[in-house]
C-alpha cells in the first residue's frame, strides 16, 4: 500500500481537485483506493456526492472500524464503461475534524490506523487543510510520497516553501522512529496561464529552484470548474479534453515513480 499526500500551506491552490482526480484516476486503472479527507471543510468528501461526516474523527478519536466509516464513491461519477474494475472509498470529514489535534496524543496514530488497510487497499490519497496542526504531523508520518500543488504566484510559493521546510523536520522525525524517508513526488503548478508574464516568469523561477521536481503545469480551463460544479471528474466531462490529458500525464508520472510502470491512459 502506497500513501500520497497533497500539501501546501496556502489555500486555493488546487489540492482537493488534484487529490480527488488522482484517487479517481487510480481507481480507473483497477486499483483499490482510499481518499482521506483531512480538511474540516469536507470538499473532497463533497466532490463525490457524499455528505460531510465525522469519519476521520471516528477513526482517530473513537477507534471506529474502517467498515463503519468508509463511504464508497459511485463509479458513475469517475469511471468509464471500458475502465478496469477498481474501487474508490472516501474517509469523510466535517467540522469535527478540527477537534482531532486536541483529542489525540500519539502522533503515530494515523499511520497505525492506515496500516490496518494494507492488505486490502493499493493506494491512499490524502487531501489536507492549509493550516498546519498536529494532525498534519500525523499525516506526514503516514506518508510515503508528497505532491505539492502551487499557483505560479508569490503567496503560493511562500506556502510551498513553508511546507517543504516543515517536511524536512518531519522527515528527520520519521527516520529517527525507523519509519523511512518521505519522498517528494513532485511540485505541480496549477491554474497556469501561459499567456501572462507573471506565470511564465514564476514557472521559470520555480524550475530553476527545484529542477526536475517541477512537473508540467495544469492550465486554467473551464473543464475544471464545470466538473467541480457537477461533482464529476474531467474524464466524465470530456475524456479527450485538455484537462483529462493533463491528469493522464500526472497519473503516468505517479505510476512511473511509485510503481515503475506506465499508466494505462
Amino acid at each position: 500500500m502506497k500513501t500520497i499526500t497533497l500539501l501546501n500551506e496556502k489555500g486555493g491552490v488546487g489540492k482537493t481537485t488534484l487529490a480527488t482526480h488522482i484517487a479517481a484516476g487510480m481507481a480507473r486503472q483497477g486499483k483499490r483506493v482510499v481518499l482521506v479527507d483531512t480538511d474540516a471543510q469536507g470538499h473532497a468528501t463533497l466532490a463525490f456526492g457524499l455528505s460531510k461526516d465525522p469519519g476521520l474523527y471516528q477513526i482517530m478519536v473513537r477507534n471506529a472500524r474502517w467498515n463503519d466509516v468508509l463511504k464508497g464513491a459511485s463509479p458513475e461519477l469517475y469511471s468509464l464503461p471500458e475502465d478496469p474494475v477498481g474501487a474508490l472509498f472516501v474517509l469523510p470529514s466535517n467540522i469535527e475534524t478540527r477537534g482531532i489535534p486536541l483529542m489525540i496524543e500519539d502522533v503515530t496514530l494515523f499511520r497505525n490506523r492506515l496500516e490496518e488497510l494494507s492488505n486490502h487497499i493499493d493506494m491512499v490519497i490524502i487531501d489536507t487543510a492549509p493550516t498546519p496542526s498536529m494532525l498534519h504531523a500525523s499525516v506526514y508520518l503516514a506518508t510515503d510520497y508528497v505532491i505539492y500543488p502551487t499557483k505560479c504566484e508569490f503567496w503560493s510559493f511562500d506556502g510551498l516553501v513553508e511546507s517543504l521546510s516543515r517536511r524536512e523536520k518531519i522527515t528527520e522525525q520519521k527516520e529517527s522512529l525507523g519509519m523511512g524517508a518521505m519522498q517528494t513526488l513532485g511540485i505541480i503548478p496549477t491554474m497556469y496561464r501561459g499567456n501572462t508574464v507573471e506565470h511564465t516568469e514564476n514557472l521559470k523561477e520555480l524550475k530553476q529552484r527545484f529542477g526536475s521536481l517541477v512537473w508540467e503545469p495544469i492550465s486554467t480551463r473551464t473543464q475544471w470548474t464545470e466538473a467541480s460544479r457537477l461533482m464529476q471528474t474531467v474524464w466524465m466531462m470530456e475524456p479527450d479534453g485538455g484537462a483529462a490529458r493533463e491528469m493522464n500525464r500526472i497519473l503516468r508520472r505517479i505510476n512511473e515513480v511509485v510503481y515503475g510502470e506506465q499508466a494505462r491512459q
